[in-house]
């Protein structure tokens, strides 16, 4: 990894730049560390202080080739799961492509955007970025490994901050703030139910996402009392359903697996992640944005 940082340094290898700024959320590991909300946080944020904001992404998984705008009625098939989540959390306008230059200009071509918010895309040096966040969780690097001996995608380096959502803060770092929203039924949204409310009902949680362990203990910890916790590969597709043998009158899942399973059960209850960024962070992240 830091040979070809170094040849696109150099100018052996070519990059994009975009003409509008790049801010890339990404990671140094594998793994949930809470980079989805973390950006769906920081397009809400870019919006509040007058910019229009597009995301763009690899769209992990999808089975479509080429670029690709999403929105709120895309086939996560398609375009992968997390882009769809961004989409429809946001409302922005949001691009997937294998290289994220090709979504940048698919991107601005279709919608009026004066800052690009990469989702993932630490590593990918094809595309130039103004500003580099990396979100981090309690476990950080792990075991120090490399992948595949460990979940490191390339040793961590200097960026212009870095988020940590679960843990210790070291100096320097920011905390990212996330907690979980009132609940709503997945066949009909309108249905919404505060988590306190499910703790005199037999409860099973569904999750399908980097560390599900985290999110049955934010549950736990929120009142709910879970006699089952159906923990899946993480981008688990739901092509057969994992919901039939499953007792409990109420099951509780994330937003990212609801949108892979909507209508295979009436017993779905979606649970929302929302994260808040430091104010500092974001004024951070703006005189980045105004550098000449």
């Amino acid at each position: 990894m830091a040979l070809r940082r170094m040849a696109y340094r150099s100018g052996l290898l070519a990059s994009y730049r975009a003409p509008v700024p790049v801010v890339v959320v990404g990671n140094f590991s594998v793994g949930g560390t809470g980079k989805t909300p973390a950006v769906i946080a920081l397009v809400e944020a870019l919006r509040a202080k007058g910019y229009t904001p597009g995301v763009v992404s690899r769209g992990y998984g999808r089975k479509s080739a080429g670029a690709l705008m999403v929105t709120a009625s895309s086939n996560p098939a398609q375009c992968g799961d997390e882009p769809l989540l961004i989409a429809r959390r946001t409302a922005a306008p949001v691009a997937v492509a294998a290289r994220r230059a090709d979504a940048v200009r698919l991107l601005l071509a279709q919608a009026p955007c004066d800052v690009i918010v990469c989702d993932d895309g630490l590593q990918h040096l094809a595309l130039q970025r103004d500003v580099e966040l990396a979100v981090t969780g309690a476990r950080r690097g792990g075991n120090g490994w490399l992948l595949p001996a460990g979940p490191l995608r390339e040793r961590p380096r200097p960026v212009d901050a870095v988020l940590v959502s679960a843990g210790t803060l070291r100096p320097g770092e920011w905390p990212l703030a996330q907690r979980l929203g009132d609940a709503y039924n997945a066949s009909d949204p309108a249905q919404r139910r505060p988590l306190a409310s499910f703790a005199t009902e037999r409860c099973a949680a569904v999750a399908g996402i980097g560390h599900p362990a985290a999110f049955f203990d934010a549950l736990a910890a929120a009142g709910v009392p879970l006699t089952t916790r159906l923990a899946l590969p993480d981008h688990a597709p739901y092509r057969d359903n994992p919901f039939t043998a499953l007792r409990e009158g109420v099951i509780l899942v994330t937003e990212k697996d609801a949108i892979k399973c909507t209508g295979m059960d009436p017993r779905l209850w979606v649970v929302p992640l929302q994260a808040q960024l430091p104010a500092g962070l974001i004024d951070l992240v703006l005189t980045r944005l105004h550098k000449p």
